[in-house]
This record gives structure tokens, sequence and C-alpha cells, in this order.
């Protein structure tokens, strides 16, 4: 059965889209059939796994719009197993374009079904803003996972999500939770790193990922090499941690069946 996992967190800067990236290559890493889908209209999903934005013609925002099929703006990443459906600029004009829409809160949803069968996991890089497209990705998704720092004003917005993903279940999607918080960009030196992660897991508990993503420069510059860190340097620190992250993330939907 396939499972829907958006990746999301209102504040900006917390590695979600580099945990998007690197958690879907370390899945097909060990057998998974993958599917981004970058939401974000920024499009770093797609040139982090070496895709030049005005390279290609294929995008989500018309899979949102209903005006193209699904299965025809996948493309195929230089990693086995892991696909990609990518953003461009004009998701923006989606955010306004949905609000006139019949049944706007599950466009991706509906888009989306079609596919199931073929994947494993499907993985929605989401916008760090809650509007329409948020919304969709919240209603589709089975679960969140949230990429959060460790710093103070990370704490504030794992809070907003938690609102957010309540909200969403109240009026959306009943069987919507929180797959887990992961901490990124994390530095033991660092006493507020220690407290943060200590609050985290006191508040979340077991929600909480086991692995932490340390502050690592190998998977800071992964991306402008247009690979996850795991294809540019599988020793790395990150790119084990992410690995295991993975692991993780197949142990617990495994335990949700």
């Amino acid at each position: 059965m396939t499972k829907i996992i958006a990746f999301a967190n209102q504040k900006g800067g917390v590695g979600k889209t580099t945990t998007a990236i690197n958690i879907g290559a370390s899945l097909a890493a060990i057998k998974k059939r993958v599917l981004l889908i970058d939401l974000d209209q920024q499009g770093n999903a797609g040139t982090g796994l070496g895709f030049v934005r005005s390279s290609h013609r294929q995008s989500v925002y018309g899979v949102l719009m209903g005006t193209a099929n699904a299965a025809d703006n996948i493309l195929t990443t230089a990693v086995p197993g892991l696909h990609i459906m990518p953003s461009t600029q004009q998701l923006a004009e989606a955010e306004v374009e949905l609000y006139d829409m019949p049944n706007r809160e599950y466009r991706l949803r509906d888009a989306l079904a079609p596919l199931l069968a073929h994947y494993d996991y499907i993985l929605l890089d989401c916008p760090p803003a809650l509007g329409n497209i948020t919304i969709n990705a919240l209603t589709t998704a089975d679960s969140v996972i949230v990429p959060m720092q460790c710093e103070f004003y990370s704490l504030e917005g794992v809070q907003q999500l938690t609102n957010t993903v309540a909200a969403i279940r109240k009026t959306w999607n009943p069987t919507l939770d929180i797959m887990g918080v992961l901490l990124t960009m994390y530095d033991k030196r660092n006493s507020l790193t220690r407290a943060v992660e200590e609050e985290i897991r006191n508040t979340f508990g077991e929600r909480t990922f086991k692995t932490v993503i340390p502050r690592n420069v190998r998977v800071s510059e992964a991306p402008s090499h247009g690979k996850p860190a795991l294809f540019y340097d599988f020793n790395s620190p990150g790119a084990q941690a992410y690995l295991r992250v993975a692991t993780e993330v197949v142990e617990r939907t495994e335990q949700g069946e």
C-alpha cells in the first residue's frame, strides 16, 4: 500500500527540501519505489536532483489545475527508483487560481490516485506557508514529517504546524497524523541545540525521530552538484544519518499498517 508523506514546516530554512530529497534517495537506495513531488514554486527539489527548471516542460502546476495528467509530468532521476514531479515558478499562480476551483482541497489527492499502484512512497515537499497548496498536500497525505532546526523560533513553527494538522484532520483528512519531528542541522556542541532537543523529545516523545541530522558541509554542498548527499558522499555523516532516518520511516509506516 502506498504511503504518502508530507514534509512540512511553516518556518522556512529548516532543511525541509533537503530532507525530502535525501529521505527520498535513501528510500530508493533500500529498494523502495519513490515519487517526490515538488510543491514549492522555488523548485529546489528539482534543482537538488540535477534538473534545470527551464529545461523541462513537466510541472505539478498543470496537474493541480486539471489541465495535465500526473503520469505525464514525472521525470526519472539519476537515482534508481526515485522519480520527481517538479515545479516551476508558475506554481505561484496556483495559490490564487485554486480559490475559485471546485473541490479545491482535494485537487492533488484526486490527481495522484492513478499513480498509487506504481509507488511505495509518495513524498510531498510543501512550501513554507499555509496556503491552498499546503492544504492540498496535507489533505492528500497519510502523515507528516516535520523537519526542524534546533533553535528557539523553530519550536514556535512546530507548534503552529501541530495546530494546522489538527485543523486539517478535523475538516478534511481525519486520518492525518504527524509521523515524527526530525531534528536537522544538529550541532551537539551547542547548548541551545541540546536544550531544544530535550524540549522536543519531552513534548513529542517517541514521535521524535531517534536519528538527528548533523550540521554537515557535504549535505550542504550536494544540491549544488544536483545530487542527494547519499550519492555525493556516501560516507559523510549527513548521508548516513538520512539513511538511518529512512529506515525509521519504513519501520513507522509498517507499524501503522
